[in-house]
């Protein structure tokens, strides 16, 4: 079987490898790595006896050419990787919310705050156009507080979170 996954610099690897083996960054290393996710794909597409991992988005995109593997979520139900399945939770804990992360003495700039702004007002839209799953609206709404109220820091609280929707996060932080 070769394999197939995210280059070690990503986002997605430290977050699989965290996810499954308990460790971020803890991984065998005969897989083959790529930061370009259509590497991944082609890889996996073009040798039957290959196996990988990589976005949702890429997986949506070439479905006709990938075949799914369902995963066994914290409820023990089996799950297939769509759109509903990270929208409603099921899909964990290999869904997570991708943010922007803005530095407190730069949201004092006018053109940041702009920018800050439209990303709340229009990510949604903006996630569903390249393929990624938006943030719940009530997950914007709670973001765009955040700032008006000028609130910094994760709502991650500063470590990576398995396994919880944004829904729970933002309630967490709401009682907070």
């Amino acid at each position: 079987i070769k394999l197939y996954g995210p280059g070690m610099d990503s986002g997605t690897f430290e977050y699989f490898t965290e996810a499954i083996n308990g460790k971020a960054k803890e991984s065998r290393g005969d897989f083959t790595g790529s930061e370009d996710d259509n590497v991944l794909v082609q890889g996996v597409s073009q040798d039957r006896f290959a196996m990988g991992y990589f976005g949702l988005a890429y997986y949506s995109e070439n479905k006709d050419k990938l075949r799914a593997v369902a995963i066994v979520n914290k409820a023990g139900k089996a799950v297939l990787p769509s759109v509903e399945a990270v929208k409603d939770g099921s899909y964990n804990p290999l869904s997570r919310p991708l943010f922007i992360y803005v530095k407190a003495d730069s949201m004092k700039k006018p053109e940041v705050q702009k920018f800050v702004k439209f990303y709340l007002e229009n990510g949604g839209d903006l996630a569903k156009q390249v393929g990624y799953v938006p943030l719940p609206e009530k997950a914007y709404e709670a973001l765009a507080a955040r700032v008006e109220g000028n609130k910094t820091g994760s709502i991650f609280g500063g470590k990576e979170q398995i396994g919880i929707t944004v829904e729970e996060l933002i309630t967490k932080e709401l009682k907070d």
